[in-house]
C-alpha cells in the first residue's frame, strides 16, 4: 500500500489513465468513419486499406516505435511540427502517438465487424421516412452499436495503458516525465525497486482483468475475429 501512495506509481497512473484516455478517442474518431465505409461500401483500393489498418498488428511493437520515431523526430514532417510546437520525441505526445498507432486495428476490427453484423435495411427505412444518409447513420446505425463501440473502446483503452515498446522508443523512459505504469514497471525492476516494480504489475494486472470482463460481457471476441 506504501508503495502504491508513492509520488511516482501515482504519477505514473495518472499519465497512464490519460494517454490511454485520449489516444482511445482518437482511434474512435478514425474507426468509425473508417469502418463504416469499408463495411457499407465497395470501392476501388478497399483491398488495400482493409490491409493497411492491419499492418501494425503485423509489425513488433518496438519496430512500429522506431518507424514512429524517425518519422516525427529526422523526417522534415516531425521537424516542421516541431516547429509548430508539436514535439512528439521523448514527450507524453509521443507516448499517445505511440498506443494510438499500435491499437487503432483493434478499435477498427471490432467496428468492422460490429457494423457489418447490422442490417443496412434499417438505414434505407430511415431514409424512407425522411432522413438523409448522414442522418440515418447518426440516428439508427451508431445507437445500434454501442456494444461495439463500448467493446472496442474498453479493450484499446486498457491496451494503451498497457502499451510498452513502442512507447518506449517514441517518448523514452524518463521518470516523472513520460513514466507510465509499464515503463515504472521496467524502470524499477532495473534498478532493483521491487515494492514500486510490484504495485506497477499490480494495477496493469487488475486493469486487464476487469477490461477483459468487459471486453467478453459486450461480444468483443466475436466481432474481432
Amino acid at each position: 500500500m506504501t508503495s502504491l501512495a508513492s509520488k511516482e506509481i501515482q504519477f505514473a497512473i495518472k499519465l497512464s489513465l490519460a494517454t490511454a484516455a485520449i489516444s482511445t478517442m482518437l482511434c474512435i474518431a478514425i474507426s468509425i468513419p473508417a469502418a463504416y465505409a469499408l463495411a457499407r461500401y465497395d470501392f476501388f483500393g478497399k483491398s488495400v486499406i482493409n490491409t493497411l489498418m492491419d499492418v501494425p498488428l503485423a509489425l513488433p511493437p518496438l519496430v512500429a516505435g522506431v518507424g514512429l520515431l524517425i518519422l516525427f523526430g529526422t523526417t522534415p514532417f516531425g521537424k516542421s511540427l516541431a516547429e509548430m510546437g508539436l514535439v512528439f520525441v521523448f514527450t507524453p505526445l509521443g507516448i499517445i502517438i505511440a498506443q494510438f498507432f499500435v491499437n487503432v486495428p483493434f478499435m477498427f476490427r471490432i467496428l468492422r465487424g460490429t457494423f457489418q453484423g447490422i442490417n443496412p435495411r434499417y438505414e434505407h427505412v430511415a431514409e424512407t421516412l425522411g432522413c438523409t444518409e448522414a442522418q440515418a447513420f447518426w440516428r439508427v446505425t451508431l445507437p445500434m452499436s454501442k456494444n461495439g463501440l463500448m467493446a472496442g473502446s474498453v479493450i484499446t483503452w486498457s491496451k494503451g495503458i498497457g502499451e510498452f515498446g513502442a512507447a518506449l522508443m517514441v517518448a523514452g523512459a524518463t521518470r516523472m516525465k513520460t513514466e507510465t505504469l509499464p515503463i515504472s514497471l521496467y524502470l524499477n525492476m532495473s534498478c532493483g525497486e521491487l515494492d514500486l516494480a510490484i504495485a506497477s504489475a499490480t494495477i496493469l494486472i487488475i486493469i486487464s482483468l476487469v477490461s477483459l470482463f468487459i471486453f467478453e460481457r459486450y461480444g468483443g471476441f466475436a466481432r474481432v475475429f
